[in-house]
């Protein structure tokens, strides 16, 4: 488990970022300005093409502003190298999706390891350990030598969520997590997310069109055409 960090600045300062895409330059975002604070859960709302994805992948380094400034830890992300930003995510961001991307030749502890195999420098037992402890603390370990295949959605995603952490990242960006699970596999993977955010003090941002999904969020920035429309917390 990562200490507790005494720093008291925001994780992730956003300011004025716009996006757009194409020839015609189509507006995704307009200006967005946000805050987040270090271990917040932040729950990003709005209906499809609102831009909730859109902003989550510019601050994940995924994509990248047209316009703006994203500060991560202090750092302007948008002033930096490719290769700097791909070092970046693979340290201190973990990433959720709606789909898992599980490798499907890859057993479960493979998949979970992946993370710790990009960031590199770390030892074969250090490795195992970690993998075991996540997996642990989603209760998936007797399901480590399984292939995704043989899991059922819910278990996926809580490997997903596991990889998502191994490596010990200090911001979480989930995309819709419960998107492709049913209604109990869904509210028993949020359960999980707010305990893992409560007891890791992750940061978690996490985009949903789902009141309910939303609702686990310590705070909701609701999103419409691009731009944020409100910001309170739960």
């Amino acid at each position: 488990m990562p200490p507790a960090d005494t720093d008291s600045s925001p994780i992730l300062s956003i300011r004025a970022v716009g996006k757009a895409y194409g020839e015609h330059q189509v507006r995704a975002l307009h200006d967005v300005s946000l805050v987040i604070e270090r271990g917040e859960f932040v729950s990003l709302m709005g209906a499809s093409g609102c831009g909730k994805s859109t902003l989550l992948n510019v601050i994940a380094g995924l994509d990248s502003a047209s316009s703006g400034e994203i500060l991560f830890d202090g750092k302007d992300v948008t002033k930096l190298s490719d290769e700097q930003v791909t070092e970046l995510r693979a340290k201190k961001i973990g990433f959720i999706f709606q789909f898992f991307n599980l490798l499907s030749t890859f057993t479960v502890a493979e998949n979970v390891a992946l993370p710790l195999d990009l960031a590199g420098a770390i030892s074969p037992s250090e490795r195992q350990q970690r993998v075991v402890e996540i997996l642990t603390k989603v209760g998936m370990a007797e399901r480590l030598k399984f292939y995704p295949a043989q899991l059922s959605g819910g278990e996926m995603q809580r490997v997903a969520i596991a990889r998502a952490l191994v490596h010990k990242p200090e911001l979480i960006v989930a995309d819709e997590p419960t998107g492709n699970l049913d209604s109990e596999n869904g509210k028993n993977v949020l359960a999980l997310l707010k305990e893992l955010n409560k007891t890791l003090k992750q940061t978690i941002v996490m985009a949903t069109h789902s009141e309910e999904a939303g609702a686990v969020g310590d705070r909701i920035i609701r999103m419409k055409d691009g731009l944020v429309v409100s910001d309170s917390k739960n």
